[in-house]
């Protein structure tokens, strides 16, 4: 049975985790992180990480707490950060704010932090508690400790999808496979998303925009302004230089073009507000895992990919999917539609091996959530 002091530390940082979710859509590059002040059995502070550049969790809370933080217990989803980036250390303004007791749910993986936050909390005579709730603090950011600890951010692939497992008509016909809501649902993976990948096949047949659209978010107007104040990266993958610049996609906004083409193109792409980078692989293709790379250098958390079963196949067959999003409607589209993924497999032992972690109803759908079994050391 956990003691009363383990069981409050649990419902504070449960609290703390709630309030991190608030920045799902607005911190990348940075973590997600909530904070929660306590102070003789009564909260006295709360505050999360809303942008990056902005202050941190620690900083909300403690201006919120003012004078009652002397004394008091900081309960934070993430380490306090140690070294001065935009914004000073939140390690300091603890040691500052006379706090008396600080539980983090988990280290910082950054190596410019990872323990040495904790360690001048210590020094400084601060009793540091670890480990409360930490599987609930790394779903907070998954892409973040994946660049952190992998150099690599971490990859969804949304399909929609027949009963029957098809994604479009033989001519390429697909809107609409799911309804409203699942396609609202769709919008906010946008909307936490670093970058939204898609591919020229996706956009020269379905003429895609692939922004982030805030009426359909379906969130309040407060959190779907924030939601639209950091708009993903659109990165469109054209090896070939298939898409046309007067193409919808070019024309909603900047986006980042992949392709295998000479570099000499790039001046085309610069003067429509478009960057252009050029990643050819032996075979032929754009060298998908230097582009994940590439953009995790550039600080790239999640990547949603939303394209055509050839890239998504592509992905899934060179073992880079983190996790899949399958939105599945109810109605056939017969042998003659379009596969889920192009993977052609000879024998059921070549057949990958999926854990489904979530299935449930979105409006008339269905969304099942899966993570390829090796990932899960299965």
């Amino acid at each position: 049975m956990p003691t009363e002091q383990a069981a409050l530390d649990a419902q504070y940082m449960a609290r703390a985790v709630e309030l991190a979710r608030k920045g799902q859509y607005s911190t990348h590059p940075n973590p997600r992180v909530g904070c929660v002040i306590v102070r003789d059995g009564q909260v006295v502070g709360e505050g999360w990480h809303e942008r990056a550049g902005e202050p941190h969790a620690e900083v909300h809370a403690l201006r919120m707490a003012g004078e009652l933080a002397r004394g008091a217990t900081a309960y934070v989803t993430l380490e306090p950060c140690s070294h001065h980036g935009r914004t000073g250390p939140c390690a300091d303004a603890l040691v500052n704010a006379g706090v008396a007791r600080v539980v983090a749910a988990m280290q910082d993986p950054n190596p410019e932090v990872a323990g040495r936050g904790l360690l001048k909390l210590m020094q400084a005579g601060i009793a540091v508690q670890g480990g409360v709730l930490e599987a609930e603090s790394r779903a907070l950011n998954p892409g973040f400790l994946k660049r952190m600890e992998h150099g690599l951010p971490y990859v969804r692939v949304k399909m929609a999808m027949s009963l029957d497992g098809r994604t479009a008509m033989a001519s390429g016909e697909s809107q609409w496979i799911t309804g409203r809501a699942a396609r609202s649902a769709v919008q906010r993976l946008r909307a936490r998303s670093s970058v939204v990948l898609t591919g020229a096949d996706s956009v020269l047949a379905d003429g895609a925009r692939m922004t982030v659209r805030a009426e359909e978010l379906g969130l309040d107007a407060a959190t779907a302004a924030l939601a639209m104040s950091r708009p993903p990266l659109r990165v469109l993958i054209d090896g070939r230089l298939r898409v046309p610049l007067d193409a919808p996609f070019f024309q909603a906004g900047p986006a980042l073009v992949v392709t295998c083409a000479a570099a000499q193109a790039r001046e085309r792409y610069e003067q429509q507000g478009h960057d252009l980078l050029a990643l050819p692989s032996s075979e032929g293709r754009v060298d998908l895992r230097k582009l994940l790379k590439e953009l995790a250098s550039r600080g790239v958390n999640e990547i949603l990919v939303e394209a055509g079963p050839s890239l998504a196949g592509a992905f899934a067959r060179q073992g880079l999917v983190d996790e899949y999003q399958l939105f599945v409607a109810g109605k056939f589209l017969g042998s003659s539609a379009r596969p889920l993924f192009d993977w052609p497999l000879a024998q059921m032992s070549d057949a990958p091996l999926l854990k489904i972690v979530e299935m449930r109803a979105v409006g008339d759908d269905w969304r099942v959530i899966a993570i390829p079994a090796p990932l899960l050391g299965v």
